[in-house]
């Protein structure tokens, strides 16, 4: 069964024209073919998100779709067809002032005399320790120049032909339904031209690869999925011109510290006695050990909060919370003994054995005390 717009931006059929814009902009970015290359699944869905936007965010199709449903916006239903060419790019910038703007992906798109992109993104893989506290490293990566023999046109001899897809233009519609939708020219790439003839010691791809080492400085609290920009030190351009390096952070998991934005968070196993007793505990933190003082009665899965001991805000600095949550522990085994002492101690808080503490009220009352500490 066919979905139907709302479903497709998983939205309400009563859904506001922001709530509309808020689901588009959320999927778009969700599907945009520069987060997926190569990904026909998501280039489709890519394309019907647009789509259904392209008529729920009209208030004249919105109603004509709601009463007729598509055949209405075909022409069925006592309507007059219409169609509607659109770019999904275009559309995709006017929200967002380009992907690099959304916030996803960095890349600038490439410019139609180009074969290639101006900018370069790696991925690092950095310790727990090292995302908290910084540290440097040294990168291995590969960037572009222009090829030596075309001037990066990919082209022998630089001699070049306009694209006989697109007519020059970089981009061809693709009808789908009532709606054409215009793309980039897969077969120029958006440049409008071809190469009469390849150039052989590129292949036609217009540049050559050269192996690149540099060392950045990782900062004070950067987290996973962050991205780092080195400015000139991406691809070289026919023109001259440098693009920049983004370097993907990627963070290994700690063995006992688990972060949240710039919280801390860590369980640290407390023996039954200890949390009877209120106890003092000595606890490791991010920057050496802390005491913690349980209260009398301290209940599993407790927490406790250190202000100012998480990680420090990779931008505004300020340091977020260190969190101690107990988990109470019980013997597996006891010893005769243990259990004749175990009982003893029992009895002496007046709790018979078998018996339950709801049965007995002024007993129940006087555990519960206990636990409050009076």
């Amino acid at each position: 069964m066919e979905q139907s717009y709302y479903e497709i931006l998983e939205v309400s059929k009563n859904a506001s024209a922001e709530n509309l814009k808020k689901a588009y902009r959320k999927l778009a970015l969700k599907y945009h073919p520069d987060r997926n290359q190569g990904d026909k699944d998501a280039e489709e869905k890519f394309k019907a998100v647009n789509e259904a936007y392209q008529v729920l965010s009209d208030p004249q199709k919105r109603e004509t779709y709601d009463r007729y449903g598509k055949d209405g916006l075909n022409g069925a239903g006592g309507f007059g067809g219409f169609s509607a060419d659109f770019d999904i790019n275009d559309i995709f910038e006017s929200f967002f002032g380009g992907f690099g703007g959304a916030g996803g992906s960095s890349k600038r798109r490439t410019r139609r005399n180009e074969k290639y992109p101006a900018d370069i993104e790696i991925s690092l893989t950095i310790d727990f320790h090292e995302a908290v506290f910084g540290c440097e490293k040294e990168v291995e990566y590969k960037n572009k120049t222009a090829c030596s023999a075309c001037h990066g046109t990919g082209a022998k001899d630089g001699k070049i032909s306009t694209c006989k897809h697109c007519g020059g233009s970089g981009r061809i519609s693709q009808r789908q339904g009532f709606m054409s939708f215009v793309q980039e020219c897969p077969y120029c790439h958006g440049s409008g031209e071809m190469a009469i003839e390849k150039c052989p010691k590129c292949k036609g791809g217009g540049f050559e690869e050269h192996k690149q080492s540099l060392k950045i400085t990782i900062p004070e609290g950067i987290d996973n999925s962050m991205r780092m920009r080195v400015a000139d030190a991406g691809n070289i351009m026919p023109s001259g011109g440098k693009g920049d390096l983004y370097v993907l952070i990627r963070v290994r998991e700690d063995e006992h510290f688990v972060r949240h934005n710039n919280d801390i968070y860590v369980d640290v196993p407390v023996f039954f006695t200890q949390a009877a007793l209120g106890e003092k505990l000595i606890i490791p933190t991010l920057r050496g050990s802390k005491e913690l003082e349980l209260p009398v009665g301290a209940k599993d899965k407790q927490q406790f909060v250190f202000e100012n001991e998480g990680v420090k805000d990779v931008n505004s600095k300020r340091l977020g919370r260190f969190v101690v949550q107990i988990s109470i522990q019980y013997p597996k085994n006891i010893s005769d003994e243990q259990a004749e002492l175990l009982k003893k101690l029992q009895e002496s808080f007046g709790v018979k054995s078998g018996e339950s503490t709801a049965a007995n009220k002024s007993v129940f009352e006087k555990i519960a005390g206990w636990f409050k500490g009076e």
